[in-house]
């Protein structure tokens, strides 16, 4: 599909023709494991995350159009101005920025433009800015104002509301809103979805409004959400007093990923110089903490991050989450070698085995709001965003 930076096309045929990815809990087929090996062997080799990004990515951009392979569907993986959609363009993003991936560009701005560079339906809700990260991408690019007037004036309209409501997760769905307090970010994935949209809208218009809206917002949800003891997220506050089982707190990979990841896609834009630059460093830290020391042996993490069963079977969108905001540590001198290094390999390495020989990325939890089954034949867009945003890190390691 593109032009080759480091011989990858030749290497692609190679591995579509003779090594088979294998899920992490499958049994390798005989005579093939050998091959197997080999895969993992070369998992760290820049051509070889090259070809696998490529694979993922283009079986991806094939099957935008017919989502029927998706289990337990629901409208708001069809729609593109959403949050699951929004989740694969992040990644494909950074996919596409790395040299000679700008043809990845292409099919974002088709959907940019087909959806009139417009965000959601819903003024207030979070998921529906996060299209806008795309949007602001291209305006960088080009410097076209159609492609962010809209997405100007939906938030110009929420600084003038400026919501103060309970972040307290109350009552059943509004209309055009959701639970009432999300005209809020009073669930963990908005941290992901929403402030980024912000503070790039401050970068590229000048205007400080934007950032100091994000900030202020961020560290009201995370005051809120952030358990002091294990420095992770809950969902929301129904989970404050929910335990499993064996008694543990409730902390669900996917939306801790969901913080984790957005976290760092804040630290990548925000200037270094703002005043809670050290704040969203400090949590940085502190959340990587617990979080490496959270991986199962197999290199995952759980769907509920305290269930220390070692014998569950792999989750890719809450992994994924993962080991790219610790990629980006490592990268970014943040993380030490010694200690983040092997839990960075082993994750890579394990969301490598969950990629089909077709390119489909597999056993990613469905869409929910806890941790949740998941199979091996479950796939969805936000769980390749996750795995290209991991990829573009080992490609660029240091």
């Amino acid at each position: 599909m593109k032009n080759m930076r480091s011989g990858g096309t030749r290497f692609l045929g190679m591995l579509v023709s003779g090594l088979v990815i294998l899920s992490a809990c499958a049994t390798t087929p005989s005579g093939a494991e050998d091959l197997f090996s080999q895969r993992n062997a070369n998992a760290f080799d820049t051509a070889t995350i090259d070809a696998i990004g490529d694979k993922v990515a283009e079986w991806q951009i094939a099957n935008l159009d017919d989502l029927s392979y998706v289990s337990k569907n629901r409208a708001s993986t069809e729609n593109r101005r959403g949050w699951v959609h929004g989740a694969l363009y992040v990644g494909m993003m950074n996919w596409a920025a790395l040299p000679g991936n700008d043809e990845y560009f292409a099919p974002l701005r088709k959907i940019s433009e087909e959806e009139e560079w417009q965000l959601g339906e819903r003024l207030f809700h979070g998921d529906d800015h996060i299209v806008g990260q795309l949007y602001l991408t291209f305006y960088e690019r080009e410097e076209d104002p159609q492609m962010i007037d809209h997405t100007i004036r939906q938030l110009n309209q929420i600084l003038v509301a400026n919501p103060s409501d309970t972040l307290e997760f109350l009552g059943e769905g509004v209309r055009g809103v959701g639970r009432v307090c999300q005209v809020r970010w009073c669930w963990c994935d908005a941290l992901f979805m929403s402030p980024q949209t912000w503070i790039k809208l401050s970068l590229v218009t000048g205007e400080d409004q934007y950032m100091a809206y994000a900030d202020k917002e961020f560290w009201a949800t995370t005051d809120y959400l952030l358990d002091p003891e294990f420095n992770l997220y809950y969902r929301d506050s129904r989970y404050f007093t929910m335990r499993e089982d064996a008694g543990n707190k409730i902390f669900w990979a996917r939306g801790n990923g969901w913080v984790y990841a957005g976290l760092v896609n804040i630290l990548r834009i925000l200037p270094q110089d703002h005043p809670s630059y050290p704040r969203y460093v400090q949590l940085y830290k502190d959340m990587s903490v617990t979080i490496a020391g959270l991986q199962h042996g197999n290199g995952f993490w759980s769907p509920s991050l305290l269930d220390e069963r070692e014998d569950q079977k792999p989750e890719t969108s809450g992994t994924g989450f993962m080991t790219y905001g610790l990629a980006w540590g490592l990268n970014n001198g943040h993380l030490d070698e010694a200690t983040y290094g092997p839990v960075v390999r082993k994750g890579w390495q394990a969301l490598v085995s969950a990629v089909g020989d077709d390119g489909m990325l597999g056993w990613v939890q469905p869409i929910g709001s806890a941790p949740d089954s998941v199979l091996e034949t479950d796939s969805q867009l936000y769980g390749v965003g996750a795995f290209l945003l991991t990829a573009e890190q080992m490609f660029v390691a240091k």
